[in-house]
């Protein structure tokens, strides 16, 4: 296996003051924090390029490249993240748990060359706005945690993925489920003792064995190769537009943080089966029909699998709380937010007092008003009778007077 540097991270200055450039978001292009000063990226490569697994597992073909041929990578001591980040930047903060890095850094270790990177579309601007309308919007977190918040910074970080292609043929047995009706009489003894019966229509299941094959062709399934995010929070990220992923520049890592991938190619492909094989099962009981189904074995055969490296860009904070640290997580192409957060007992206790003093105010209220109605006196009243004369017993000059 070859290892080989990507272009220099160092060769991006400023021509017009000479300091580092750093990608600006907004601007979709290079931009010089100090004078301001904008320029182009540099060329990208043509499209993106699909990697054969077969090829790689066995021939090793595939390259290993350094994000930079100058970075240097550190591990965190707290929560042992390996990042990646380019002098003269510092390691600073751990972006995942906060820890300060002192250690010194070491040559950043070769990685699966990048297939793809997503470029960032949120600023650290409006990641610090939706971070903070994202912790005002709860009423029961402490107070001063907005401020907390946002004292321990915002570092942007790409996260690596992995995402695989597959053709996929699978046969199948089980069993279909057809409903029918029978009607049928049933007895019962009612709230007074008698027996009754009734008819009504019971449906049944007849099931007949069945067997078939079904194919898929999955493309870019997602698998997260980083283990210092929750899963819970992991399975949120997915939610990306990766028809915007372009050729990987080292251009749009400036400024930014990389983390090294913590799940290995292989493993990551055993988890993007094991989601081909839960929407591969959805496909058999839709071809297995009927009103039921029962899916006794699948059988999955995988041709053409092809892989990406690709680095999906974030905005991190983490602070801590009580000894505990959370983290909020800006995706930085869509802006979404997400995290754990911290809530005052205090004001959770207040909420509950208040609920307690409102059922029990309202319980009172309610008993009142409920006694006060009991002790009304009750009004009677007395029909009087009225008699009518039948016609037949006037007399029938009288009557003939009424009628006149």
């Amino acid at each position: 296996m070859t290892t080989t540097p990507l272009t220099n991270l160092q060769e991006f200055p400023c021509s017009s003051c000479g300091a580092k450039l750093e990608f600006n978001p907004k601007a979709g292009q290079l931009k010089c924090p100090y004078c301001g000063h904008e320029e182009a990226l540099p060329e990208l490569p043509d499209g993106l390029q699909e990697i054969p697994f077969e090829s790689f597992l066995a021939e090793r073909k595939v390259k290993t490249v350094l994000l930079s041929d100058s970075a240097l990578e550190v591990a965190c001591p707290g929560c042992r993240a390996r990042i990646t980040f380019q002098p003269p930047d510092v390691a600073g903060k751990c972006p995942f748990c906060g820890t300060g890095i002192v250690g010194k850094g070491e040559k950043a270790h070769p990685v699966v060359e990048p297939g793809g990177v997503l470029p960032c579309k949120i600023t650290s601007n409006q990641a610090r706005d939706k971070i903070r309308k994202w912790l005002g919007n709860n009423w029961f977190v402490p107070n001063g945690l907005q401020e907390m918040a946002q004292q321990q910074g915002l570092q942007g970080v790409y996260l690596p993925f992995w995402t695989y292609d597959s053709q996929t043929h699978s046969s199948y047995t089980g069993q279909r489920g057809e409903y029918y009706y029978v009607t049928e009489t049933r007895t019962y003894t009612n709230s007074e003792g008698k027996i009754e019966t009734t008819t009504e229509e019971v449906r049944h299941t007849r099931w007949y064995p069945t067997s078939g094959y079904v194919s898929r062709f999955f493309d870019d399934v997602l698998i997260p190769a980083t283990t210092q995010l929750p899963e819970k929070q992991l399975n949120r990220l997915i939610n990306w537009n990766l028809n915007q992923l372009v050729p990987y520049s080292p251009a749009f890592l400036a400024g930014f943080k990389a983390q090294r991938y913590q799940v290995s190619l292989e493993a990551g492909l055993d988890r993007a089966k094991q989601k081909m094989q839960d929407t591969i099962h959805q496909d058999v009981r839709h071809d297995i029909g009927g009103d039921e189904q029962h899916v006794d074995s699948v059988s999955t055969q995988h041709h053409e699998i092809t892989f990406k490296h690709i680095l999906l860009p974030v905005w991190l904070s983490a602070y801590r709380y009580n000894n505990k640290v959370f983290q909020v997580i800006v995706n930085a192409q869509t802006g979404q937010v997400m995290g754990d957060r911290p809530y005052s007992a205090v004001k959770i206790a207040i909420a509950v007092t208040a609920g307690i003093v409102v059922l029990v105010g309202g319980f009172f209220l309610f008993s009142r008003m409920a006694g006060s109605s009991s002790r009304t006196p009750s009004r009677s009243y007395r029909s009087t009778p009225t008699y009518r004369m039948p016609r037949s017993a006037l007399p029938e000059s009288t009557l003939g007077q009424w009628l006149s």
